[in-house]
């Protein structure tokens, strides 16, 4: 049975709930796994994040699913520790092949949320993953996705905390798309 985790740091809640909304989508699909892990502050000691049950376990997935809210345009310091700490398994392309994407938040419309989902796909193509975006237009027929336009992958925007709809119906359609992409894969 294929394996999908979903890594995010969350501050406000909002990117949880955006991972949240990711899981619902992924558990749409019959005969899949999820491993979800919220990484918190005692995760990281002397400013290097240190879970070496996580980084096992993530051996073992087919996708990876990485969340950040956007901070002064990239991803939050603690996830960057989890970044930095992937290192150790860059080498060996222990994640070479596995199925990516990311997702994020911002208070901005403009908030260079889109950096932030740069630097994930990066983080993605260093250890060799399969990048997937949003495939579908914000001015698509079905208007209920991607109301920011971004294809990336999942752009939210608020400024007082309640994510807006459409970027949860985006999140989940993003998780299912991953989802029925392992699937196929495997």
């Amino acid at each position: 049975m294929p394996l999908i985790a979903v890594v995010y740091f969350s501050e406000t809640n909002v990117t949880s709930q955006l991972a949240k909304a990711i899981v619902a989508g992924i558990n749409q699909e019959p005969d899949i796994s999820v491993l979800e892990h919220r990484i918190y502050g005692h995760e990281i000691v002397e400013g290097r994040f240190e879970n070496a049950v996580l980084f096992e376990q993530l051996k073992l997935c087919d996708a990876i699913i990485f969340g950040s809210p956007t901070y002064m345009g990239s991803v939050a310091a603690q996830f960057k520790a989890f970044a930095d700490a992937s290192s150790e398994h860059w080498q060996c392309q222990e994640w070479a092949d596995k199925v990516a994407t990311g997702f994020t938040s911002g208070t901005g419309l403009n908030g260079d949320q889109s950096s932030t989902l740069q630097y994930l796909a990066t983080l993605a193509s260093q250890h060799g993953m399969l990048w997937v975006g949003v495939d579908a237009s914000y001015d698509s027929v079905d208007a209920s996705i991607n109301r920011l336009g971004c294809q990336l992958g999942v752009v939210a925007q608020t400024s007082n905390n309640i994510v807006n709809e459409v970027d949860l119906a985006t999140a989940k359609y993003l998780g299912r798309r991953v989802a029925k992409l392992t699937l196929r894969l495997n």
